[in-house]
């Protein structure tokens, strides 16, 4: 369907790609994953002819379509969004505009007529008489409405925005569909709907994501990138976690025989053979892992931070009391009536539909803004530490190196030793010359990085996390995820990502403009409870 020979990438003296050869098969969902910066969003861009390599070359099957997710969310600003869709299939656009050009000619003539006439059966094989009510039902899905879709582009929100863009991808069924961030500011409806599509796609989708959650319930098969080339693995990213984990424990043993290797191996490829049954993807899924080579399973050179957090002392029972909060935002109510009360063995997810409702939610606590009208109070024993979503107060008009910005948090004077930061900022992937670079030029991950390091550093007994996992790759919300499991303080977060709330969170909150909706239960219960669903339509009308 769509191969790649010998591509060989190089920025200066660094090599992003060297001689990469890869075959991506119909019926098959690959997850391209790999460090931050290893090339995931450039390789995706080669395949769509957006970059070129330095040498090498990608052919798509004669006769086949590929499709994009736009990443330039202005691109279409001035076009309708119904327009914008049908623009998906540019081929299907082209010839109806060539059609209609025909027919706009006051000169129109016999020749004309027969042209149009032919170019019309073409069209109609297209399917390009169904086309606009095709687009509107792909709207109609993603949660856009009939009244919208006429609206300039421009003017309808960023997440609806976001939306149209991933329809417009989606639309007449493309034999490549190449996804980058796909679910980046969809809602939790929308992520569930993108999800029971692709995995029941019958063409090839190839697609980056941060999200654990998305990338099993769509993927066949794993592209890692490392160390400029590509492996493909068959199986979903736990798969290919867990197994690249377990090879990486058996090459430390030197002792076991190679024959108990194998056998343990096998079991895992089993077990995970066993579940994958949701549907036709994870059919197709369970037969490649019942044919893979356990030979095939190698260690990942992957390098995981150690985040770890410790409290200085435990909190007592009064954590967090809210009585009557409120908030609006420009004449619109962001939530309203909170009453709250947590627990010290409270893990917490903060939902709404509105970011703009978590994030004020998490400033008031914090004293960062003042709600409109109510009131909290944190208990005499807590020290709640804060990762806000925008963290750009801390870093920005900042010349200080890392080392020197993270040692004004340190509680004791050891801690404040150059030797002692350099290791502590060493385990969390600022070795050597890194630790001194200045912070007002890290990147997105890298300040993330940073306060995580500030909050470890802080030793709270709450944690106060919105939208933690924003610009971290997949080894650092591994990381993350899995010290937020062991942490036995409180927790109240937002994210994102699935997984990472499914395994963190025993109560979920959600902050709605007209009251709260507070259970203790997972949040893959609190997506399928009847009762919570009947209520979250009742809030949010």
């Amino acid at each position: 369907m769509l191969t790649v020979s010998n591509i060989s990438v190089q920025f200066g003296k660094r090599v992003l790609f060297d001689h990469v050869n890869i075959n991506f098969i119909q019926g098959n969902c690959y997850g391209v994953i790999g460090a931050n910066g290893a090339g995931k969003s450039t390789f995706l861009k080669i395949l769509s002819g957006e970059v070129e390599a330095n040498s090498g070359h990608v052919s798509l099957e004669s006769g086949k379509r590929m499709s994009v997710l736009s990443q330039d969310h202005h691109a279409f600003d001035e076009t309708p969004v119904l327009e914008t869709v049908l623009l998906g299939n540019k081929e299907m656009s082209k010839l109806k505009a060539e059609m209609d050009a025909i027919y706009d000619k006051e000169d129109f003539s016999e020749a004309d007529g027969i042209k149009a006439g032919d170019l019309g059966v073409e069209f109609e094989e297209m399917g390009g008489w169904n086309a606009e009510s095709d687009a509107g039902s792909l709207l109609g899905s993603l949660g856009i409405k009939p009244a919208d879709h006429y609206t300039l582009m421009k003017d309808i929100d960023g997440k609806a925005k976001v939306r149209v863009l991933l329809a417009q991808a989606l639309f007449g069924n493309p034999d490549v569909l190449i996804l980058d961030e796909p679910t980046n500011n969809l809602d939790i409806d929308t992520v569930s709907w993108l999800e029971n599509f692709l995995a029941d796609y019958e063409n090839t989708v190839i697609v980056v994501s941060h999200d654990r959650h998305f990338l099993d319930a769509v993927t066949t098969h794993i592209v890692d990138i490392d160390f400029a080339k590509l492996n493909s693995f068959s199986g979903n990213y736990t798969f290919w976690y867990e197994s690249s984990q377990l090879a990486l424990r058996q090459q430390s043993q030197q002792n076991k025989k190679a024959e108990d290797k194998k056998k343990e191996l096998q079991s895992f490829i089993e077990r995970f053979s066993a579940n994958a049954s949701k549907s036709k993807q994870a059919t197709s899924r369970k037969k490649l892992l019942e044919k893979l080579n356990v030979d095939d399973i190698k260690p990942s050179s992957r390098r995981y931070p150690a985040i770890i957090f410790d409290k200085e002392r435990d909190a007592g029972d009064q954590i967090l009391n809210i009585d009557g909060l409120t908030k609006t935002l420009e004449g619109d109510v962001l939530f309203k009536d909170i009453d709250m009360n947590l627990a010290r063995t409270d893990k917490v997810a903060i939902l709404s539909k509105n970011p703009l409702a978590v994030t004020a939610f998490y400033q008031i606590i914090n004293g960062e803004a003042e709600a409109d009208s109510g009131e909290f109070a944190w208990g005499v024993t807590t020290t709640n530490t804060y990762l806000p979503n925008d963290n750009s107060d801390y870093f920005q008009d900042n010349d200080d190196s890392i080392v020197d910005w993270l040692r004004q948090y340190a509680k004791t004077e050891e801690e404040k030793e150059a030797v002692h930061l350099r290791g502590f900022l060493g385990k969390m992937l600022f070795s050597g010359e890194e630790a001194l670079k200045e912070v007002k030029v890290l990147s997105g991950g890298e300040k993330v990085r940073c306060m995580l390091s500030r909050m470890m550093m802080l030793r709270g007994n709450v944690l106060c996390l919105d939208e933690p996992t924003n610009h971290l790759d997949l080894e650092s919300i591994t990381a993350f995820n899995n010290s937020l499991t062991k942490f036995n303080g409180t927790i109240l977060f937002t994210t994102h990502d699935h997984e990472f709330t499914q395994t963190v969170a025993n109560r979920i909150i959600e902050l709605t403009p007209n009251g709260v909706i507070d259970r203790y239960m997972t949040y893959d219960e609190y997506l399928k409870d009847k009762n919570v669903k009947e209520l979250r339509k009742k809030m949010y009308n």
